[in-house]
């Protein structure tokens, strides 16, 4: 779930770079920032610590992401810096995916299957998706043992349940009134 205050600041910095047709690009580089910044231990716990001044975390991210990003990106990076919300950054990411999604009218998802699908299966499932949702589907697919076959599409808050496991559970139900 993504917090409010995180929403707040993806919302600003997406306003920006909106204005500036630079939201794809802008996106690509707070990623980069936040895998950085992650997987790097060491420098997560620098800038979230508080003991260390404001004034040297914004040397360290400065040297270290010179060159790297857009101006607009390190000056977001020093802001969250300044308002002691650098481990906000993952959440934010989110947030202005979401926002990056709703603009190019993009819905995300995921395929839960027993087997892999075949890039030609996914492709077919997203096509049929996109018309049924008005929207341009992209799928992840997953693997889960327990389906046993068929599929679970996952798209935001909405399920198309199509496995053998919730056929055989509706059938049991079906059979259970049956018998009392």
């Amino acid at each position: 779930m993504i917090r409010q205050v995180a929403s707040r600041y993806a919302q600003a910095l997406f306003e920006l770079a909106d204005e500036q047709n630079q939201a794809s690009e802008i996106y690509s580089e707070i990623v980069d920032l936040n895998d950085v910044i992650s997987s790097n231990e060491n420098l997560y716990d620098v800038l979230r610590s508080p003991f260390i001044a404001k004034g040297e975390k914004r040397g360290v991210a400065s040297e270290l992401f010179a060159n790297k990003v857009s101006k607009d990106s390190k000056n977001f990076l020093m802001v969250l810096i300044d308002s002691d919300r650098t481990t906000e950054l993952s959440s934010i990411v989110q947030a202005y995916k979401q926002m990056l999604n709703d603009k190019f009218n993009i819905a995300e998802g995921q395929v839960l299957t027993a087997i892999a699908l075949s890039t030609e299966q996914i492709s077919e499932l997203e096509e049929k998706l996109s018309a049924k949702y008005n929207k341009d589907v992209r799928l992840t697919n997953k693997i889960d043992k327990d389906i046993l076959g068929g599929v679970l599409v996952k798209i935001g808050n909405e399920e198309i349940d199509g496995t053998v496991k919730s056929r055989l559970g509706d059938l049991s139900e079906i059979l259970s009134q049956v018998i009392s």
